[in-house]
C-alpha cells in the first residue's frame, strides 16, 4: 500500500514512474508541456543548440508564444520573436502562435486546450504556476533547464512540501480572487511559500470561475511558491470538456495527506485588498488606504485580462469617464476573449469611457511597453508585480489590486472602491 499523498506528489509520482514520493524527494520526471515566450526563448533556443540534438522530443509538446514585446516594439523585440519563429518553423512546432493568433501566454495555453488536469507542465516563465487552477502541477524553470527538456522531455525536481489553504465562506460584494490571493500574499509574505505548494481550497473556491482560479493560481510564485494547485472538481471538468487536446487525469488529495501546515481564512472578513509598492505582500484593505491619486490604470495581463475580468470592467465603466489625469489602458488576455468581449460589448463601454483597449501582450506588466511609467508616476493594476521599476522609471510606483478597484479609480483619479462611484 503505498502512502498518502497530496494531489501534487500524485502528479509527480505517476510522472516520475514511482509508487510513491513525498516532500524532499529528488527525482527525475517527464514533462508533458514545456513553454517559452519572446524573451526567454531564445536563451532556450540557443543553449538547445549547443546540446547537439536534432529534434526537439516532442513537436507537439513543446510550445512558444511570443507575447512580451509582441506586437515588437523595437529591433531587438524584432529579432527576438524572429528567432522564435524561425525555430519553431524548423522544428516544425504545432503550437506556435504569431500575431493575430497569439495572446498572453498563460491566458492562451488553458483556452486552447494544451494544458489539461494532471499535466506535469514546466515554462520559462514565473507564472507557469498559473495551470494549477486545472489541477494540473505546473511551475517556472531557466532557459538551461527548459533547454534540456525541449531535449529530453524530462528534467528534475526536488519534491516540495505543501501548505493547505482553504477560503470559506461568502464573498462580499467586489471582493474577487484577485482580493483572496493578494490576502494571502499580504499574510505569508512573499517568502512565506518558499519552494512549497500551495494547494488552495475551500467553499470560496469551490464557488468560484474558472477564471478566479486561474487568478489565485497565476499569483502562487507571489508568495514564493514552486506551484499553486487547486484540487480538479466539477467546474474543472466542465471547463475542460471539449477543450482538452488530451486526456486529462483528475488527482486528487489523500484525506490523511501529510501537510506542512493548514490556513484558513473567512472571506467574509476580507476587504477588497491594494499591494502598496514595492512588494506584494504590503497589502492594506480598500477602508484602509487613504487618498492616494493616479497616473495610470492598467487592467489586464496573464493575472486578470480574462472574460470576467472585463465584465465587472465594463458594468463600472458604463455611463461614466475616465478621469482627465488618468490614462487608462486594457489589455484582453487573447484574441478570442476580445472577440467575445467585443460582441457582449466591454470593448464598446470601454472605449466609450475613454479608455484604450490594446492587442492581447503583457506590454507594461514588466515595463516593457505601451504603458510605461515616467519617473514619479502611480500607477493602480491588476498586474502581479510592483517591483521597484517594474513597470517604468524606478521612481515610479505600482500598486496591484482587482479590476474592481483598477476600473473604480480610473474613474474617480485615486485608488478607490466602486461603492465611492455612487
Amino acid at each position: 500500500m503505498t502512502r498518502p499523498m497530496t494531489i501534487t506528489e500524485k502528479i509527480f509520482a505517476a510522472h516520475a514512474n514511482l509508487e510513491s514520493v513525498k516532500a524532499g524527494d529528488l527525482i527525475t520526471a517527464k514533462v508533458d508541456i514545456t513553454l517559452a515566450n519572446d524573451i526567454t526563448g531564445p536563451v532556450a533556443i540557443k543553449e538547445f543548440k549547443k546540446i547537439g540534438v536534432e529534434k526537439v522530443f516532442d513537436n507537439q509538446r513543446v510550445v512558444f508564444v511570443p507575447d512580451h514585446f509582441v506586437p515588437n516594439k523595437d529591433i531587438k523585440s524584432a529579432q527576438q520573436a524572429k528567432m522564435v519563429r524561425e525555430f519553431s518553423k524548423e522544428q516544425n512546432l504545432k503550437n506556435y502562435f504569431e500575431v493575430g493568433r497569439m495572446g498572453i501566454e498563460h491566458a492562451l495555453l488553458p483556452e486552447k486546450g494544451i494544458v489539461t488536469a494532471g499535466d506535469l507542465i514546466i515554462g520559462a516563465d514565473s507564472h507557469t504556476c498559473t495551470y494549477g487552477a486545472l489541477g494540473a502541477f505546473s511551475t517556472g524553470v531557466g532557459s538551461t533547464d527548459l533547454a534540456c527538456a525541449m531535449a529530453s522531455g524530462e528534467t528534475w525536481f526536488k519534491v516540495p512540501s505543501t501548505i493547505k489553504v482553504e477560503f470559506n465562506g461568502k464573498l462580499n460584494k467586489w471582493v474577487s480572487a484577485k482580493d483572496l490571493i493578494l490576502h494571502l500574499i499580504g499574510d505569508i509574505g512573499v517568502d512565506g511559500a518558499l519552494y512549497k505548494t500551495l494547494e488552495i481550497g475551500g467553499s470560496a473556491i469551490k464557488d468560484m470561475d474558472m477564471d478566479g482560479r486561474l487568478t489565485i493560481c497565476n499569483m502562487a510564485i507571489e508568495a514564493g511558491a514552486k506551484n499553486g494547485i487547486i484540487v480538479p472538481d466539477e467546474v474543472t471538468k466542465e471547463y475542460l470538456k471539449n477543450r482538452s487536446l488530451r486526456e486529462p487525469v483528475f488527482y486528487t488529495s489523500d484525506p490523511d495527506a501529510e501537510y506542512e501546515k493548514v490556513l484558513v481564512y473567512d472571506v467574509s472578513e476580507i476587504e477588497p485588498t491594494v499591494a502598496f509598492p514595492h512588494l506584494p505582500e504590503n497589502t492594506k484593505p480598500i477602508s484602509k488606504v487613504g487618498n492616494i491619486k493616479i497616473d495610470q490604470s492598467i487592467i489586464g495581463s496573464c493575472t486578470n485580462g480574462r472574460l470576467a475580468d472585463l465584465k465587472v470592467t465594463a458594468e463600472i465603466l458604463k455611463g461614466r469617464k475616465v478621469h482627465p489625469d488618468v490614462r487608462l489602458i486594457v489589455f484582453p488576455g487573447t484574441q478570442d476573449i476580445y472577440l467575445e468581449a467585443m460582441k457582449l460589448g466591454y470593448i464598446q463601454t470601454i472605449i466609450e469611457a475613454e479608455g484604450a483597449v490594446s492587442t492581447p501582450t503583457c506590454g507594461p506588466c514588466l515595463g516593457g511597453y505601451a504603458g510605461i511609467l515616467a519617473e514619479g508616476e502611480k500607477a493602480i493594476s491588476t498586474t502581479n508585480r510592483n517591483f521597484v521599476g517594474r513597470m517604468g522609471h524606478v521612481d515610479s510606483e505600482v500598486y496591484l489590486s482587482s479590476p474592481a478597484i483598477a476600473a473604480a479609480s480610473a474613474v474617480l483619479g485615486r485608488i478607490a472602491s466602486p461603492d465611492e462611484l455612487d
